[in-house]
Parts: C-alpha cells; sequence; structure tokens
C-alpha cells in the first residue's frame, strides 16, 4: 500500500445559506464542517521540512468559509459540500482525494448528528 498524508479540519462550524424549508431559506443557518484531503506525501517528513511539502490547513477552513460565494443560497448541503471540494481541487493540483462531512446543527432535536458526507476523488 502507497504512503497517504490525510490533512483534517475538523468540527469548523460556518454559517451558510442553505435549505429547502421556508423557514430555513433567506438566512443563513450553522453547519458543522469536517474536511479530509488526501496527498500524496514526500517520502520523508524531517524537523526542517517546508511548509510546501505539505499544505496549509487553513486553505481547508478557507474552503469552508471565505470560498464559499456570497449571497449565494444553496438548497442542499451536498451542493456545499461539492462546492468545497472543487475549490480543494483548483487550489492544488496534489489533493487526490477530499471527504467533506456536514451536520446541520439547526434542525438537530436532542443533540442528533443530521448531515452527510460527500468522498470524491480527482477526475
Amino acid at each position: 500500500m502507497a504512503d497517504s498524508l490525510i490533512l483534517e479540519v475538523a468540527d469548523f462550524e460556518h454559517d451558510v445559506l442553505t435549505g429547502i424549508y421556508s423557514e430555513e431559506t433567506g438566512r443563513p443557518q450553522p453547519l458543522r464542517i469536517t474536511i479530509q484531503t488526501r496527498l500524496k506525501p514526500i517520502a520523508r517528513f524531517e524537523p526542517d521540512t517546508p511548509l510546501s511539502a505539505s499544505k496549509n490547513y487553513m486553505d481547508l477552513k478557507f474552503a469552508a468559509s471565505d470560498a464559499l460565494p456570497p449571497g449565494v443560497h444553496f438548497k442542499l448541503i451536498e451542493a456545499v459540500a461539492d462546492h468545497i471540494c472543487d475549490t480543494l481541487f483548483l487550489q492544488d493540483e496534489r489533493i487526490e482525494w477530499v471527504s467533506v462531512k456536514i451536520v446541520k446543527l439547526a434542525i438537530s432535536e436532542a443533540g442528533e448528528k443530521i448531515g452527510m458526507t460527500l468522498t470524491r476523488e480527482r477526475r
């Protein structure tokens, strides 16, 4: 099995315009987003290895926040996840795979986690 490097930003919360019901439209709702990306790693990470040998974790967070188009309402959280995947693939050609898990916090009634996970490989 080949080596792989999985980078992750977990449980990042961000308000996004999303939803299909009338009580959801027109106002942002909080989402909890976890992003994982897989990159092919270099042969070895030494103590002085520069950041350019990996990827800045803040790029993952950016894809789930500032990279989302302002004012755009996503009917489905699946579309939010798709946009995050596209952003990450465009950012860095070394990314081989992306997984985006989104939990809709506003619809939880008893602390359950209601959401989805989208996994994409580079096409």
